[in-house]
């Protein structure tokens, strides 16, 4: 919204609220603190989850994996069970392999194999009546990660597997893929087999090796599963498997041994910080070699299962044999235990084959096992560490092998150290290159398509403008949209002056010769009536808002500018703001030289607009504040400022998400009239995030946004200036538990990103979804200041969905994001009772929203709704704080201007208004 101009003690006014707010934050309700420095920096007070680290990334070269609630899927006796990533966001790289000696270990990623987006898009249309926007993709929650191993020496096994999923071009299910592999593509791998295959993969497949060093894949894996996966390490001593959960501060240092077709011993210190202390070259390779010259078995897992029926007595030579039976008890030695591995053989005259395979694969496994078991344990001891986890596919899941290991570490510590195992042990250096990728060319995949569709100045050709057909405007009309909005500058050199009427066009306004269409189904406005800038009124698809009461009594301005001070007095504002915009809408483009130049010319064009008006107030004909910001914000996009606010809203949007789950956790701890008082407040307290009103931006600046928000919240207690809380309560709880009077649609206006959107109106579009209401959160269809708009809210919801059921299943319900967890053929009861949420876009690029022309989809939402929202100053107050219905309406907004505080509430800066109409 545009700022205020205020006097010098209402500044200091600012700072006392702040100041006193400060000595009270120990009572605050939440202790949470983020920083606009440690928000972009990653640092915060408090140690932040994988979740609200990585919430909103759209940017990064890397994706992000999201761990929270991850789970593995199977019974604990599976072997290398899938992984589930129930609130995995981003796309992951698909594949990822670790290409040993012996064994290929894959790793990779997919999302539900059922599950059609196409298909929930046409269930929510057929359902609800409308289309629930254009946008080109939805948020996809969920993902698997699925663990396959192949015998190196079956390779082509491998690669045929990789091309039947097409694994090599993202896999059937990317969003991605075009099903054609891609000739450079590159898949990530470690382990010497990538280098020596690496020509196979590109002459099968057309995909380039991307080789991972072995050890860093490994720690990585290790510390990935030990960190994030619950239920994955633990112990197994004499056939009892216990589950260990170790916490991540207390995971460092640790020893890993990793038996492959050798050993590897790794002292891990820390993510990336490791270090090899020895190894051994009895493995793995060791045992099926071995057990390859002496059984003929034909795979490790043949020897492996052969040796569960063997004997090793007839092999062994134990204490028992030397000493007649006897225990050697001084030493501590059982009659049980091994003297000598294959010792029996010496003395006795048999042949290999009188001795039963079963027995030979016991003994080798018992006497390669027991020397890894203490090796370990001597290593460990070296470095006193208490922890040893063993990795490998030499165990694979293989109970006495386990046992084995287990009993050499406890024997030779004295049961002081512990033998520990992970279910996905033979994946470490797999998992370990999946989570180096880059992220190769998926950013800003969601390009807004409006912004297509409708571009500024685009010539006229074959009746569209690359997008839909412009229908029933006249030849006229479609000649003015040849017209850009530089072409209604005169240019002097390098100067660019104020606007000048083109040749008078039957049926144009004054500005550059565009047209006004008529609104469908009505003529809300004549040619001369009012202010015509910006494309989106020449869509041919937009509206009357079909919830006004009378569209002909209709007027959305709230101020009327033709009072010449009014006008002046704004004009000033417009001004004033303009050079601090300009900053933000040159470093939005990255502060090049290009952008400055831009920024150079836009502020100059928008002054010299600025200028005739003050000059010549009917210039562009009736004028109130919608269409002064609504040109701000077209001059914007015709210098091809798209959004100047995008890194302000993704940093507000991520800092807010951080701490909404508490927030969550706070509300549901309430009783329900306690609940909506404080949900109301919280709407009205967040709202105070405006990065365009000039007093919000400084009240900002001194402190962070959660205390900010808190302090708010403490000045938000009632009464409030315009007060119909108590009319709104009685409505919401009377309706509570009959559904013919709950009800059954809202259409919640929203306002602004950040705390505005994710702790303000969220929360409160969760409890009318708990109470059995459908939500459709309408919002921008192109960015204006920091409004969110409605190609940045399913993002948005998926993040918040991470945290809430009810979101969750709502969203999911609407079409609005795809929950991959669930199949579609199998939909919970609870999922599919749930009422939906949805997003619809409303056909607006400004701060203000103007009823009498609103996007269809709006429209056809708008049929079935019988509560409607309004939310922020330029929805509720700037325009439509007059506004009637044919439902009920609840209006809030945080006045965050002295001007209009005096004059529409006889009040002051940072009063609110609840201000609720029940339909008639």
């Amino acid at each position: 919204m545009a700022g205020s101009v205020e006097k010098e003690q209402q500044q200091n006014q600012v700072v006392g609220i702040i100041e006193e707010e400060k000595l009270q934050k120990q009572e605050s309700k939440s202790s949470i603190k983020i920083t606009r420095t440690q928000v972009e920096s990653g640092e915060g007070e408090r140690e932040m989850t994988p979740t609200a680290a990585n919430s909103m990334h759209r940017s990064g070269s890397r994706p992000q994996l999201d761990v929270s609630k991850a789970e593995i899927q199977g019974n604990e006796e599976e072997k290398y069970p899938t992984i589930l990533l129930p609130n995995q966001s981003d796309d992951l790289s698909h594949l990822a392999l670790d290409i040993g000696g012996s064994l290929i270990k894959l790793v990779y990623f997919s999302r539900h194999e059922n599950q059609s987006v196409d298909d929930k898009r046409k269930s929510v249309k057929e359902r609800l009546g409308f289309s629930n926007g254009n946008r080109r993709s939805y948020p996809i929650l969920g993902g698997r990660l699925h663990f396959v191993k192949f015998e190196t020496r079956k390779i082509n096994e491998c690669l045929d597997f990789i091309h039947s999923k097409q694994l090599h071009c993202g896999g059937l299910e990317s969003r991605y893929s075009d099903g054609v592999t891609d000739q450079n593509g590159i898949i990530k791998a470690t382990g010497g087999g990538a280098y020596k295959y690496a020509d196979l993969f590109k002459e099968r497949l057309g995909v380039s090796l991307d080789k991972e060093d072995e050890m860093d894949c490994l720690v990585a894996g290790a510390n990935f599963l030990l960190k994030a996966i619950r239920h994955e390490a633990f112990t197994h001593m004499e056939g009892q498997k216990e589950f260990v959960q170790i916490e991540p501060n207390d995971l460092f240092p640790y020893l890993l041994v990793n038996i492959g077709s050798g050993v590897s011993m790794i002292k891990v210190d820390g993510d990336g910080t490791f270090e090899r202390i020895s190894g051994t070259n009895v493995g793995g390779g060791t045992y099926w070699g071995l057990g390859r010259l002496l059984t003929k078995c034909k795979s490790f897992d043949e020897l492996l299962e052969l040796s569960q029926k063997g004997d090793n007595r007839s092999m062994d030579m134990l204490v028992g044999d030397i000493y007649g039976g006897l225990d050697y008890s001084k030493i501590g030695l059982s009659a049980s235990t091994i003297a000598s591995s294959f010792g029996k053989t010496i003395s006795e005259k048999k042949e290999l084959e009188e001795y039963r395979p079963e027995d030979i694969s016991l003994s080798l496994l018992r006497m390669i096992s027991y020397n890894i078991g203490q090796i370990a344990y001597l290593n460990a001891l070296r470095f006193r560490l208490k922890r040893i986890f063993f990795g490998g596919f030499f165990i694979r899941g293989h109970a006495y092998t386990m046992d084995t290991i287990s009993f050499a570490v406890h024997f030779w510590s004295n049961g002081e150290a512990q033998a520990m195992f992970l279910r996905h042990e033979g994946f470490l250096g797999a998992l370990g290159a999946f989570m180096s990728y880059e992220k190769h060319g998926l950013d800003d995949l969601m390009v807004h398509q409006l912004v297509e569709r409708f571009p500024m100045g685009a010539p006229y050709t074959g009746g569209k403008i690359h997008g839909p057909p412009l229908g029933n405007l006249n030849e006229k009309a479609k000649f003015s949209m040849q017209i850009s909005w530089m072409e209604k500058f005169l240019r002097k050199g390098t100067e660019i002056t104020a606007p000048v009427p083109m040749s008078p066009l039957g049926g144009t306004t004054g500005l550059g010769g565009f047209e006004v269409p008529l609104s469908k189904g009505s003529t809300l406005r004549s040619d001369a009536s009012a202010l015509s800038v910006g494309v989106l009124h020449l869509v041919p698809t937009l509206e009357v808002f079909p919830l006004l009461a009378d569209p002909k009594l209709y007027e959305p301005n709230t101020i009327d500018l033709s009072d010449n001070n009014e006008l002046e007095y704004w004009l000033t504002i417009l001004s004033e703001h303009l050079s601090d915009l300009v900053d933000k809408a040159v470093a939005s483009e990255g502060g090049t030289d290009d952008a400055k130049r831009r920024g150079d010319a836009f502020a100059r064009a928008f002054s010299a607009h600025l200028a005739r008006l003050m000059e010549e107030p009917s210039a562009y004909g009736k004028l109130g504040l919608a269409n002064l910001l609504e040109m701000r914000e077209e001059c914007l996009r015709e210098f091809h400022f798209v959004d100047a606010y995008r890194s302000i809203k993704q940093r507000e949007n991520e800092a807010s998400l951080a701490v909404l789950p508490d927030l969550l956790v706070e509300l549901d701890s309430m009783d329900e009239e306690s609940r909506l008082l404080t949900l109301i407040e919280g709407v009205l307290a967040a709202n105070i995030f405006d990065w365009g009103s000039r007093a919000c931006v400084d009240l900002y600046h001194k402190g962070t946004i959660i205390e900010i928000y808190r302090m708010s919240c403490n000045k938000m207690r009632r009464p409030w200036r315009v007060d119909d809380f108590d009319d709104f309560k009685e409505r919401m709880l009377g309706a509570k538990n009959n559904k013919n009077t709950r009800h059954k649609r809202a259409l919640l206006f929203v306002d602004n990103s950040g705390a505005d959107i994710v702790l303000g109106m969220l929360p409160l579009a969760r409890e009318l979804l708990r109470r059995g209401t459908e939500v459709v959160l309408v919002a921008n269809s192109l960015p204006a200041l920091n409004d969110v708009t409605a190609m940045e809210l399913p993002d948005i919801i998926a993040e918040a969905a991470k945290h809430c059921d009810i979101l969750r299943h709502a969203a999911e319900v609407g079409g609005l994001l795809v929950d991959a967890m669930i199949n579609t053929s199998n939909s919970s009861k609870e999922n599919s009772s749930s009422v939906p949420l949805m997003v619809v876009e409303n056909g607006c690029g400004s701060p203000c929203i103007d009823l009498r022309q609103v996007s269809s989809e709006l429209a056809a939402a708008a049929k079935d709704a019988d509560l409607l929202i309004l939310e922020g100053m330029g929805r509720a107050l700037h325009t439509n704080l007059d506004a009637r219905f044919k439902c009920d309406a609840l209006k809030l907004a945080m006045v965050k201007n002295q001007r209009l505080a005096e004059k529409l509430v006889k009040g002051n800066i940072y009063d609110c208004i609840c201000k609720y109409e029940p339909v008639s």
